[in-house]
């Protein structure tokens, strides 16, 4: 979570490196629209976090308009303070993500991904995932899970038990460990 001002420059610097647009040229940042909303992300969180004096309310309410449009615009479903830093959005399209949830750092997430509560029974709650997750297209995680670190989630998977140990792959219907390889070779920060 951003609790200054350096931590708010530091995230953003962290999610575009990430994301292997660090350093970009400025008519980069035009086309790409994670220049824009990386920053919309993370400058929410840090005023969110950080300004609580009486008349900052009125200005966190027009930044989480903001954020929430550009959510809407890029089919992004992604609320302040669910990922630590790092975080690598692959392409543009659907991605959801519950604000219940707690990612790691350094996660790569790819499109048509669902991260949420269940509301069964037993399962009730937000998955937490560890550092260096790869989240693969297609996968779909909820309850209350908990992921390790370095750990793959392979395509389209459903994953709805933990895999607390982490440093593994981890792919289909329900998900089940496949293989020993970890995330190391997906993940631009390690």
């Amino acid at each position: 979570m951003i609790k200054s001002k350096k931590e708010y420059k530091e995230y953003y610097k962290s999610d575009l490196m990430a994301t292997g647009i660090y350093g970009k040229k400025w008519y980069n940042r035009i086309s790409d629209p994670r220049f824009k909303f990386y920053r919309s992300l993370r400058y929410t969180e840090y005023y969110y976090n950080c300004k609580n004096k009486f008349y900052h309310k009125l200005f966190k309410k027009m930044l989480m308009i903001r954020h929430i449009r550009l959510c809407n615009k890029y089919n992004w479903t992604i609320p302040i303070n669910v990922f630590d830093k790092g975080l690598a959005i692959v392409h543009a399209g659907t991605i959801v993500v519950s604000g219940d949830a707690k990612i790691g750092k350094n996660c790569r997430i790819h499109v048509c991904t669902n991260i949420g509560r269940a509301p069964a029974k037993g399962l009730y709650g937000a998955p937490v995932i560890g550092d260096n997750a790869y989240i693969g297209p297609g996968a779909k995680i909820f309850g209350k899970i908990v992921i390790g670190d370095n750990t793959v989630i392979g395509a389209n998977a459903v994953v709805n038990q933990s895999f607390e140990k982490g440093n593994c792959t981890i792919a289909g219907v329900p998900a089940k460990k496949i293989s020993d390889n970890t995330s190391k070779k997906y993940i631009i920060n390690i």
